[in-house]
């Protein structure tokens, strides 16, 4: 036969609670485990990852994890094998103190999809706390006077487990005046003390050493004992008394300061000084109960002194000593019992975890986004919690298992309106008032290349003065992309094409980043008056998306030519005439007609003339047209005037700085039968001159005929192509017309409405201004206004009216 020591057999029933495991309840959708309390590093508990059909090659890609909120050290996954086993030493009694069930709740969280599993492993309790008494040892102080049968309460021990193991049972040492008296109260709590079996004899024995030992009901049975040191007084021989040896009362944990719980009235028998009582607690009443309550020592009324808390103690069992003053004093013994009733005095608590943010704006319905865990120290209908999301948002709360939640995905997200959302979560108790807490949660949508970059405008009219440096910056284009980082990164380039016989791309340049667009050479309005391109746009996302705009460059005219004159009359050159007058003329009388042209345009080349002063001063009887170039007296002539005169005749334009060139005309004063022989030789001699420059008014004036055809049905097109498109705000309808303005300089300006009209001047008018006084006039019209001044305002009008 061979004998196990003690420690051994203990060491055989920790391994017989620790093959106790593993039972699968399928119906709540958790898995439950079991596990004996001390069980060793690496015990096995179970195959949660088989349990939870899971593939052991995709623990670790898929991010397998166990989480736990307070209890994460205690167990461990191996992800080799999917087995669940003990990470360091587990007490029972320290994770839940005297609870009848004690469970470690895990969360199995696996990503990639996001999915959560609950497991719970019951802690087994096991014998491993002896009983304890508080004291080493106890006194009681007992007077010879007392009858036999008379009760003396002693305080019993305490084992932290529970179940069997915590069952105890009391033995005393033999006696021939005490025994035990046990009793089991209506909390099942039992209640020992001390009965006198027979009279005391102080004279005989003073004092009684006693041993009272404590067993509990466990397999093996551990044993606490403590030494009861009685005292035998002498004197008094009646003691106060209670009507009930226990008292029970209910409280709420609010109570106030000062409140009374209860007023006790002990009697005492005796009468005079030793009927007076003093009431007090008794010395072995736990330090709780002296700070949360205080006792009249006159009135017998216990007293809150202390905010009571009914989650961290919810019964307080107070023993009271009812003194008398008799020599020597008896005492009277209860027991008051006061149970904290629970008030809604905690709020609930959130804790997020598993947030996954940001989310991409094409996420499916359904995604889980975060994982939301609720709880609430109070107890019944105080903690039972409810949990509700913000509302008009596009997630929505999912009850996956008691106090656990998922936020997950309810409707179709879109970065452009809504880039970030601000959650807040609230919880709510089913107290009477309710408490509540929130917690806000930020999820940011990730953008998706889901929008085309856009130019305000589909097309720009741009104006170039003529002449610019190379490179110069004409405009800026600039498209904006509703999406965000690289999905809206706008990169520009040209859409090439050919321009005449030369590619746009030796005209213009745009940059790919700015937008900025450079002409590469200086334009010539004479050469390209209007250049049309595109400027595409187009995003850095997968796949790229692009747009295009147009771009109008109108070539504006510079003045960069100087007038040019044309032949004059007859024996001359192109810059001087002679010509021979008589003296007999009156004032008007046409001498000589200077005609110049100019290459440039508008004001640029609107031509005036002006006749230098003679030198020395002297008035010279001679003047020149303002705008038609014909020299004429402005007088009779006479004597003093000189036989021969030198009139210099300044051509300018006007334009900024204008521009000018200089004809001479030398005018002889003759006798009248002399300038008649001389003019009637001269018209032999140029009348085919005359003929030619006749030809080419014709030619000059079809011409400008035909530009004002071209210019007229331009823009007769060009507007109809604006209205025929379909307009984003009502075009071609009522509204504030679009003005195109001639300035001082020929330059124009444009508005964005749909109506067009043209006008000169400062206020708005119905007709288009073309000044062309670099054309000789046709001779119709210089026969007609031969001694006519024209003022500075003069010009033709061609009437333009734009309909829609």
């Amino acid at each position: 036969m061979v004998f196990t020591p003690k420690g051994r057999l203990g060491s055989r029933c920790r391994l017989f609670w620790f093959l106790f495991l593993i039972t699968w309840e399928a119906g709540s959708g958790q898995v439950h485990y079991s596990v004996p309390e001390e069980a060793k590093h690496g015990t096995f508990v179970g195959r949660i990852a088989q349990d939870l059909g899971l593939e052991l090659a995709e623990l670790v890609p898929r991010l397998f994890r166990v989480t736990s909120k307070d209890h994460r050290e205690l167990l461990e996954v191996n992800l080799q094998n999917g087995i669940l086993f003990v990470n360091s030493r587990i007490d029972r009694e320290e994770l839940c103190g005297r609870s009848a069930v004690c469970s470690i709740h895990l969360e199995v969280i696996v990503d990639k999809p996001l999915q959560v599993f609950h497991v719970v492993v019951e802690v087994k309790d096991i014998n491993d706390n002896p009983p304890v008494f508080r004291v080493k040892e106890q006194r009681v102080r007992i007077y010879e006077s007392r009858l036999p049968e008379s009760i003396f309460p002693l305080e019993g021990a305490s084992d932290a487990d529970v179940g069997s193991n915590s069952i105890l049972t009391y033995k005393l040492t033999s006696s021939e005046y005490f025994v035990l008296d046990v009793k089991t109260n209506s909390d099942d709590n039992k209640q020992i003390g001390l009965v006198l079996r027979k009279s005391l004899d102080r004279e005989e024995a003073p004092e009684h050493s006693l041993f009272l030992t404590a067993t509990d009901g466990g397999k093996p049975e551990l044993t606490g004992s403590v030494q009861l040191l009685v005292a035998v007084l002498d004197v008094n021989d009646n003691a106060p008394s209670f009507e009930q040896s226990e008292y029970e009362v209910r409280i709420f944990e609010n109570a106030d300061n000062g409140t009374v719980v209860i007023r006790l009235n002990a009697s005492d028998l005796d009468e005079g000084v030793n009927k007076k009582i003093s009431y007090s607690f008794n010395s072995l009443v736990s330090p709780e109960v002296f700070a949360r309550f205080s006792m009249d020592p006159n009135t017998g009324e216990i007293i809150i002194q202390g905010n009571l808390d009914f989650e961290q103690i919810n019964l307080y069992k107070i023993r009271v000593d009812a003194t008398d003053k008799g020599h020597p004093p008896m005492a009277g013994h209860c027991t008051v019992v006061v149970k904290v009733l629970d008030k809604n005095d905690n709020a609930p608590q959130i804790e997020l975890t598993s947030v996954s943010s940001p989310v991409r704006e094409d996420a499916q319905i359904g995604t889980v986004i975060a994982l939301i865990r609720v709880s609430d120290l109070d107890s019944g209908a105080n903690g039972q919690v409810i949990c509700f999301l913000t509302p008009h948002v596009p997630f929505k709360l999912q009850s996956t298992f008691k106090n656990y939640y998922s936020l997950v995905l309810n409707s179709v997200l879109d970065r452009e309106n809504m880039s970030v959302y601000e959650l807040m979560v609230t919880a709510r108790d089913g107290g009477a008032p309710s408490l509540s807490a929130t917690a806000s949660l930020s999820v940011e949508v990730a953008d998706v290349n889901d929008n085309t970059p856009t130019f305000p405008q589909p097309e720009y009219m741009v104006f170039v003065k003529e002449n610019n440096p190379p490179g110069s910056h004409i405009f800026t284009v600039s498209a904006r992309d509703a999406d965000a980082q690289e999905n809206a990164l706008v990169s520009y380039s040209l859409v090439e094409r050919r321009v005449g016989e030369r590619t746009l791309s030796s005209y213009v340049s745009v940059h790919a980043e700015s937008g900025k667009v450079y002409a590469l050479q200086p334009l010539d309005h004479e050469e390209l008056e209007l250049l049309q391109f595109q400027v595409s746009a187009r995003d850095a996302g997968f796949p790229p998306l692009g747009s295009n705009v147009t771009l109008q460059v109108f070539v504006l005219d510079e003045n960069d030519n100087a007038p040019a004159l044309l032949p004059l009359g007859s024996g001359g050159r192109g810059d001087a005439v002679s010509e021979l007058v008589p003296w007999t003329v009156g004032a008007g009388h046409v001498v000589a007609k200077v005609r110049a042209v100019d290459a440039d345009s508008g004001y640029n080349a609107w031509l005036s003339y002006e006749l230098q002063p003679a030198a020395g001063g002297a008035r010279s009887p001679f003047r020149v047209g303002l705008y038609t170039g014909e020299v004429s007296t402005t007088r009779a002539l006479e004597e003093t005037d000189a036989p021969r005169q030198r009139l210099l005749v300044l051509v300018k334009d006007h334009g900024e700085p204008p521009m000018a060139a200089t004809a001479t005309v030398l005018v002889s004063l003759v006798e009248s039968g002399q300038a008649l022989k001389t003019s009637s030789l001269a018209s032999l001699g140029t009348g085919g001159r005359e003929a030619a420059l006749v030809d080419v008014n014709v030619y000059l004036i079809i011409a400008i005929c035909a530009v004002s055809s071209l210019l007229v049905i331009t823009l007769l097109l060009y507007t109809a192509l604006r209205c025929s498109a379909p307009p984003p705000e009502g075009a071609c309808g009522p509204g504030k017309p679009m003005l195109v303005c001639s300035s001082a300089v020929g330059s124009w300006s444009y508005s964005q409405q749909r109506r067009q009209r043209v006008c000169s001047g400062e206020g708005p008018k119905t007709d288009l201004m073309a000044f062309s006084p670099s054309l000789p006039p046709c001779p119709v019209a210089a026969d007609v206004g031969e001694h006519q001044d024209l003022k500075e305002d003069r010009c033709a009008r061609v009437s333009l009216n734009f309909h829609d």
